[in-house]
């Protein structure tokens, strides 16, 4: 077994998706904490020049074949298990986005190797590699530690920054790996349906004024909207919301819905769940309102109100105004 680092790069319509650059960040943290190798892993078709973008990373092993060139998770896992089987890294780092999910699963399985999922840090430790992971939507944390074998560590979005894995070393050397037998797989790419633009571009926004479940009914939706109003900026929400259908999909922020980098971000009534803190993580200024003393969006705001939002935000709304 080597003691190198390998990081799954994800990549959508011809671009590094942002969490890879926060993979490679951490994975340069452990490799170089024990003066190893940071090995990046590429799938795809067509994709061997995205490689030249992975300067974090002492080498890139690309697997290119014409099934892999979108996200099919049957063949993707092949790959990774073949390469991974193969290689035998002693760390295997992949996000915890909606493809990381499915691969990190299917990874722990085939290579029959240990998985540790919602982690928010790893780093080694007297030797053997220890993990927190964030579980219940960050109300607990728990610690794994692990000693001799290769595991898998699925990272949530913003464990490491971004900038650590956009250092270049220099241009990685490029590897190709032999596909592995990808056979014909049960799930089968059809097509990619993005949704219609809606009346607002919410990633276009400076000022957003995002509402959680804590708002309870969508009659008391204009309480926000109001809010939003005062401050110049658009209404936002969490998935809850617009699971409710209170809300347009296009208003949605989070994994399942859009990222946003907006200069102010005000989070209403929302816990913070991991999903979401992926879309509105790089905010610039965050500020947060709910209820719950622990709730895991107090983690990631610069400023944050422990209250009830029915009494707070009638009263922010008309200290905006006046």
């Amino acid at each position: 077994m080597s003691q190198d680092v390998y990081v799954v790069a994800e990549h959508f319509k011809g671009k590094l998706v942002e969490v890879t650059f926060e993979l490679l960040g951490k994975g340069r943290e452990l490799a170089d904490a024990r003066g190893e190798n940071l090995i990046a892993l590429l799938f795809g078709h067509g994709v061997k020049n995205l490689g030249a973008e992975l300067g974090a990373a002492d080498r890139v092993i690309v697997v290119e074949h014409p099934q892999l060139e979108s996200f099919n998770p049957e063949a993707y896992s092949a790959a990774l298990v073949e390469v991974v089987k193969t290689k035998r890294p002693a760390v295997t780092l992949v996000a915890n986005s909606s493809m990381g999910m499915d691969l990190a699963a299917s990874l722990s399985v085939g290579a029959n190797l240990p998985l540790v999922a919602y982690a928010v840090d790893v780093k080694w430790e007297d030797g053997s590699l220890l993990a927190t992971s964030q579980l219940y939507g960050g109300k607990l944390y728990v610690e794994s530690q692990f000693v001799g074998a290769g595991v898998v560590v699925s990272l949530l979005a913003g464990a490491s920054p971004a900038d650590k894995g956009r250092t270049t070393r220099g241009l990685p050397q490029v590897e190709d790996f032999a596909t592995p037998p990808l056979g014909g797989p049960k799930v089968r790419f059809k097509q990619l349906i993005e949704p219609e633009g809606g009346d607002v571009d919410i990633t276009t926004q400076d000022v957003l004024v995002s509402v959680g479940r804590g708002i309870q009914s969508a009659d008391n939706l204009p309480l926000v909207q109001a809010l939003a109003e005062a401050v110049g900026g658009a209404l936002a929400s969490s998935r809850p919301i617009v699971d409710s259908k209170w809300l347009p999909r296009t208003r949605q922020v989070g994994k399942s819905g859009v990222k946003v980098k907006p200069k102010l971000y005000l989070a209403v009534g929302i816990s913070g769940a991991p999903e979401h803190i992926e879309g509105m993580k790089d905010a610039e200024l965050i500020i947060a309102i709910n209820s719950d003393p622990n709730a895991p969006i107090f983690d990631y705001a610069h400023y944050g109100v422990v209250g009830d939002l029915f009494d707070i935000v009638p009263v922010l709304t008309e200290r905006v105004k006046s």
